[in-house]
């Protein structure tokens, strides 16, 4: 059995063929697709966050107004870039959010990928420490972030104080207790999955990895799994951790689907290219065919077999109507035949 998520980069354009055309449409479609996948059966609602683009940024008051809609479901991201982030707020919102849903966050954060201008964490008031890289930088915040939500108190209360303050050192308010345990790291190197897990975060692996062996990007992942869960073990963790998957996958049932993704061979093979001039990462392929053939295709996809968890990336601009129908789809050919249901 798997939990299915989907996973939206909430695009929005004023392209004609858009059905979302506004950052408004965006935000307020992701709602009404949360409670519609909820009401199929799907088992999440995730987020991705991008800053200066036309795309969901700020992540915080989607997911309370997602938490307050629905009922059952998870609700997360995949991911929040950590290089552009105050812990101290993050935590805050966090925990508020994660209340409001009552206890269904799934909080995906991790160092983030390349971005649509340089270095656009500098505009948001954050610089790497003497020694560090931007990516150390997103590590540190997020190690501030994690230590935040233990919920122990580190700040010396005033003597005057406007309210009452219990005693000892203040904590942030409010806390939502097991959020810590409900953090994921988003990795793309088998070296920060083993770090992830001996920070307790549970893992989100997506459809780009670094290429670190030239092999095909499942395998690669199936690979960066395992070396997650053995590292895992030897930090001595004693719950058992989570580990999601993304992959864009169309079951082609009727012409609409054809006409959007029935492209043939070059969408069925993974895509190798350079997120800098050092880093080479391999682009996983999508999956679009007639139900049997998919079957037998996602049959041999090693990290969908070794995650808990499925996150379907979805084509948000399409509108809320044909994305219900591309995850209905999944949910009813697709996942009975291989154990997900």
């Amino acid at each position: 059995m798997k939990k299915i998520g989907f996973l939206s980069f909430g695009h929005w354009s004023r392209s004609p063929q858009s059905q979302t055309q506004s950052a408004a449409d965006a935000l307020l479609q992701s709602i009404d697709l949360a409670v519609e996948a909820e009401r199929l059966g799907v088992d999440g609602a995730y987020f991705r966050v991008h800053h200066f683009a036309q795309q969901l940024a700020s992540p915080f008051p989607l997911l309370a107004a997602v938490g307050a809609k629905t009922r059952q479901f998870d609700i997360g991201t995949a991911v929040i870039d950590m290089r552009y982030e105050n812990p101290h707020y993050t935590a805050e919102d966090a925990a508020a959010a994660d209340l409001i849903a009552g206890g269904r966050l799934q909080l995906g954060i991790g160092r983030g990928s390349p971005e649509q201008v340089i270095d656009g964490w500098r505009y948001f008031g954050y610089r790497p420490t003497k020694g560090e890289d931007d990516a150390d930088m997103g590590r540190r915040h997020a190690d501030e972030f994690l230590e935040l939500l233990r919920g122990k108190g580190f700040a010396q209360p005033n003597p005057r104080p406007m309210f009452t303050n219990p005693p000892g050192l203040l904590r942030l308010e409010p806390y939502s207790a097991g959020l810590r345990d409900r953090i994921w790291w988003g990795s793309a190197s088998n070296a920060t999955a083993a770090w992830a897990a001996k920070q307790g975060m549970n893992l989100q692996t997506s459809t780009l990895k670094f290429d670190e062996t030239g092999e095909p990007l499942h395998i690669q992942q199936a690979a960066q799994i395992r070396a997650f869960r053995a590292a895992w073990k030897e930090a001595g963790h004693t719950r058992t951790p989570r580990v999601s998957v993304s992959r864009s996958i169309f079951a082609l049932l009727d012409d609409r689907d054809r006409g959007y993704f029935g492209r043939g061979s070059q969408e069925e093979e993974d895509k190798i290219g350079f997120l800098d001039e050092n880093t080479r990462a391999i682009f996983g392929r999508s999956y679009a065919a007639e139900p049997d053939i998919l079957i037998e295709q996602l049959r041999k996809d090693e990290a969908i077999a070794e995650a808990d968890t499925l996150l379907l990336t979805i084509p948000n601009q399409l509108g809320v109507a044909y994305n219900a129908h591309v995850m209905e789809a999944i949910l009813t050919t697709i996942a009975p035949a291989l154990g997900w249901r």
